[in-house]
């Protein structure tokens, strides 16, 4: 394993050994390459730093703005222009430039809020929120640079201590002033270059209030002529000037701002240029981070720099190289800064009380650990703003004598934490869900949790959860629903009924581990029957249905290891149930209690890149002699618990079909992506039902089958559905804007 301390001395060396050679032997002029800011379009960049690598020039400084300076500080630390591309084509760049938490390795219900809610904010209330002022707070940005920076993520002279001297801009917008980054934390330095104003938040040193250095000094050329350079090679990425049919969004509008000022000193620094490159973005925006936008980007930079490749073969002779010169490159950083280990010397603690100290200490071993990688880091900083309640966490690495230094370094803690979310169907319209996450100041971490759903289906939730440092979070909830079902058999009405149900449930055991959650409790439920129509050849008892309390013991185990919560491309998902319903805490209606069991199961297989087969397997079987109408079978829709906790989804059925008391199916769903994020699906799906389950396959297979379009976007998933089933005879399309609660 390679040591950090001497990576960072390599390549000093290294560019020493250049400098020398170059300065001494050749007398050869310096080189400035100069990037500029773009947003995504900058990913361009990297395609010209590899013809001018092809090339054999030298680069002696290199100045940038925005993703210019991202492009410009990784490239002076060591990324040649390869390990550039394979950097930014690994990361998801959906997550990287959210304020998402990286839940990978935390439990099924955080992961699930993030796939609820589409808006997430914590609040410290009595103290200036100082990482405030946009949409995005940059928090997964920062530790991106932070992990790729290592080494570098102390004080330093970027000048003297960076293998290629560096320099950024910013703007402090107390005075709006150009600040000029020329020493400091490198991945600082980087996050306030390019904090676009109002899309993400400023970054505060000292008295400055820094945001996009773009507003002041686009293109800094002639930061790079005063450090020295004797020849600019130069890159701009801006499109022809907008028109008002091209102000369509929020994120063009936000970009037209930041071009229209970008323009200051631009003409000035490209009149001392000596090879200037504006390579074409046409159809590509600030917020171009898919897949394919990079590749094509990247592309479009070569394209840009070989149709300059006579110029740059002509630049050598001014430099003062010809073509047997090739620069020096010792030991350059690669993307493996991520995942590789490195020794921990020891660990530090910054704004944390011993309380908080000691429970991360334990909670992730650190006492028996000697090294730690950038995940690792991820985990410790996600428990901190997860379990710990801390507004922002960082985890950085400090180089010295055997390894490095980890600084495990909190914010504000937050006093709340709020989510809201939106959706609108077909089935029932438009409907609000919000919730609010209360931490208590404890030795032990616990918290509180309030969420309201508004729209047909009114539900109140409360819950209160403590976070020791095992895997297990001990939690009691209430839970109020007003359930208002209309039930269908064989496609007809049948009735529907109003009610009120009060759930209280105790979980001494529920422990998460990564994938797994594992939930061991005793529930109480009291319904109130408000209303109940029925139609005149129902198949229910039109006699007036009791309200009654119901006591049962359950048993919950759930693994998910699935890649994406809507759309996997692998992974399974598992969920099992084991409920004994009771009105006496031992029998139902002076009778055994009722047994409850259900179950589903699904893999995902993947077939090249955008293809993937997804079987599913699930079920709920009950045994007894009396079986409560509001927990008897149903089946419909498109998910699990949608309207009422037992029901089943089946494609085909849109409304909600009373089933027998044992069902089982199966169901194949066929993924197809699109582009980057359109979704077509289609699905298959058998079922079987019967009174006793001796007596399962007896009856007529239950079939149905869907199609339906997706476009995932940031808000949740956006589309329609088309299916039919023999059940119910009839065609049922649905319309879904927005993630399912």
């Amino acid at each position: 394993m390679r040591k950090i301390l001497l990576i960072a001395a390599a390549m000093i060396m290294g560019s020493t050994m250049m400098a020398q050679q170059d300065h001494t032997e050749t007398k050869r002029k310096k080189v400035g390459v100069v990037l500029s800011g773009g947003g995504a379009k900058g990913m361009a960049h990297i395609g010209v730093l590899k013809v001018l690598e092809k090339a054999g020039i030298p680069v002696d400084i290199v100045t940038g703005t925005s993703m210019g300076s991202i492009i410009g500080g990784l490239y002076s630390i060591g990324y040649n222009a390869n390990a550039l591309d394979s950097v930014a084509r690994a990361q998801d760049w959906t997550y990287v430039i959210s304020d998402k938490e990286d839940l990978r390795n935390q439990s099924l219900r955080d992961r699930l809020r993030q796939y609820t809610y589409i808006f997430t904010t914590g609040l410290t209330i009595g103290k200036r929120d100082m990482n405030a002022g946009g949409l995005i707070k940059g928090k997964n940005l920062a530790e991106l640079f932070q992990h790729l920076c290592t080494g570098y993520t102390d004080s330093l002279d970027f000048s003297k201590d960076l293998p290629i001297p560096f320099a950024c801009v910013a703007t402090d917008i107390i005075d709006n002033s150009e600040v000029d980054f020329h020493s400091g934390r490198l991945p600082q330095a980087m996050r306030s270059s390019m904090s676009i104003p109002g899309a993400f938040s400023p970054v505060r040193i000292g008295d400055k209030v820094l945001v996009d250095g773009g507003l002041k000094n686009n293109y800094p050329a002639d930061i790079a002529k005063q450090m020295g350079a004797d020849i600019i090679i130069g890159v701009t990425v801006q499109g022809d000037p907008k028109t008002a049919e091209d102000l369509g969004g929020t994120m063009s509008i936000i970009s037209q701002i930041v071009d229209v000022n970008c323009k200051n000193k631009v003409e000035d620094n490209l009149s001392i240029t000596d090879l200037h490159m504006r390579v074409n973005t046409k159809g590509y925006g600030s917020a171009s981070f898919s897949a394919a936008a990079i590749d094509t980007l990247i592309r479009r930079g070569e394209e840009e720099a070989m149709a300059h490749w006579d110029e740059i073969i002509a630049l050598k002779k001014r430099i003062g190289i010809d073509d047997s010169f090739r620069p020096v490159i010792l030991k350059p950083m690669s993307p493996q800064v991520m995942t590789e280990k490195l020794h921990v010397t020891n660990y530090t603690f910054e704004n944390m009380t011993p309380q908080t100290e000691m429970f991360l200490r334990q909670k992730f071993h650190l006492q028996k650990r000697d090294s730690i990688d950038a995940d690792l880091a991820r985990q410790i900083t996600t428990c901190m703003r997860t379990d710990l309640f801390y507004q922002t966490a960082e985890c950085r690495f400090v180089p010295e004598k055997n390894g490095v230094r980890v600084i495990i370094a909190g914010g504000n803690r937050k006093t709340i934490q709020l989510h809201a979310g939106m959706r609108y169907d077909t089935e029932e319209h438009a409907s609000l869900q919000v919730s609010a996450e209360l931490p208590f100041n404890t030795s032990t971490p616990m918290n509180s949790d309030i969420t309201l759903r508004l729209g047909k289906r009114i539900m109140v939730h409360g819950g209160w959860t403590i976070h020791p440092r095992s895997f297990t979070r001990p939690t009691v909830t209430y839970t109020f629903r007003r359930n208002d079902m209309d039930v269908y058999v064989n496609g007809d009405h049948d009735y529907s009924i109003l009610y009120h149900q009060h759930q209280a449930e105790v979980l001494p055991l529920n422990f998460d581990i990564k994938h797994f959650n594992l939930q061991i409790g005793l529930r109480w439920d009291y319904v109130r029957f408000r209303e109940k129509l029925i139609a005149d050849d129902s198949t229910i008892d039109p006699q007036p249905l009791d309200n009654n309390h119901y006591f049962s013991y359950r048993a919950r185990a759930e693994y998910n290891s699935e890649d994406n919560w809507i759309f996997p491309t692998r992974g399974v998902r598992f969920k099992a149930e084991y409920a004994y319903l009771t009105d006496n805490f031992l029998k139902l209606n002076g009778h055994n209690g009722m047994n409850d069991v259900s179950a589903n199961w699904r893999m995902s297989f993947t077939f090249g890149k955008r293809f993937t087969l997804q079987p599913m397997v699930y079920g709920r079987l009950t045994f007894g002699d009396d079986v409560p109408p509001v927990f008897g079978n149903i089946i419909g829709g498109n998910w699990f618990g949608h309207y009422i906790e037992q029901q089943v989804p089946f494609a085909g059925v849109g409304n909600m079909e009373a089933v027998k008391k044992q069902f089982i199916a199966v169901q194949l769903q066929a993924q197809q992506r699109i582009a980057s994020n359109h979704y077509i699906l289609f699905k298959l799906a058998a079922g079987q039902q019967a009174d006793k389950l001796g007596e399962i396959f007896d009856n007529s297979t239950l079939l149905g089958g869907q199609i339906a379009y997706y476009y995932n976007t940031i808000f949740g998933p956006v589309g329609a559905s088309l299916g039919y089933s023999n059940r119910t005879k009839k065609p049922n399309f649905f319309l879904n804007l927005g993630y399912e609660f």
